[in-house]
């Protein structure tokens, strides 16, 4: 049983901390050392960026978090010379909202399973029929290749965010023995589906652990794409022959029932 941890904070709690006090670092180095740069607004966005990383850094953000805290004021500064007009920034926002939704709350990401960790995945399933879940489907790309590659099988996919949903609707139209449901995974019992497919983030892990352990039956195979879960060890890793060198993580939650 994976070790609970203390509660993370908020990743936009996160991010309004790193950069408020990674303009406070800015101002006062800048100017202590060198006041002239405010004449260069991008050099002192930058200055900005690098102090917002450090501090993100230092709270423990996620990776790509850092990469945001660094390049935000800078881009903010560079689009201010562009002249677009605010409905277009107004614009970029809404499409971003509805592909990641709230990324802040669920702490997971929008990654897309390819074509070769697909096929692998494929591989997995039991020769009989059965049902299988995909927890957090994204665009519906490995549900539809699934579903062509087992027309025995029932798939379900489930997803949050509006855009991809709507994606993986229109993706998996014509394949019947696919439904694409909206909405929050963890209401969803794993008990009926012999296997779990899930493609998170570390963030998750053992609190989905925990849920496929105390839901799935004693056969099912949850198997986690890229990420392991902590303090739990897989019972089979498979490595992928793809570019970004793929690595799922199989599991029995159930076994100990």
């Amino acid at each position: 049983m994976p070790k609970k941890s203390a509660p993370a904070i908020s990743p936009i709690k996160t991010a309004i901390l790193a950069q408020l006090f990674g303009s406070f670092m800015a101002g006062g180095m800048i100017q202590l050392l060198y006041p002239k740069l405010w004449q260069i607004p991008l050099a002192a966005a930058l200055v900005q960026g690098i102090c917002a990383a450090t501090v993100g850094y230092k709270l423990e953000s996620p990776p790509w978090w850092r990469w945001i805290h660094l390049a935000f004021m800078p881009l903010v500064v560079a689009a201010s010379t562009l002249g677009i007009a605010p409905g277009w920034y107004l614009g970029a926002f809404v499409v971003l909202l509805l592909v990641f939704w709230r990324t802040d709350k669920s702490r997971v990401p929008l990654y897309l399973t390819n074509a070769t960790a697909a096929e692998a995945v494929a591989a997995m399933l039991p020769s009989h029929p059965c049902h299988v879940i995909d927890l957090g489907c994204g665009d519906g790309g490995l549900l539809s290749q699934l579903a062509r590659a087992r027309p025995d099988c029932q798939f379900v996919g489930i997803e949050h965010a509006p855009l991809p949903w709507l994606w993986a609707r229109l993706k998996t139209l014509g394949l019947p023995n696919v439904q694409v449901r909206y909405g929050d995974f963890w209401s969803r019992h794993l008990g009926l589906f012999e296997v779990v497919y899930a493609f998170l983030s570390p963030a998750p892990m053992a609190a989905l652990w925990q849920k496929a352990v105390g839901e799935m039956r004693p056969d099912g195979l949850l198997v986690s794409n890229s990420f392991a879960v902590p303090d739990a060890e897989p019972v089979q890793t498979v490595d992928v022959a793809d570019r970004r060198e793929t690595r799922l993580y199989l599991y029995h939650p159930g076994a100990g029932k």
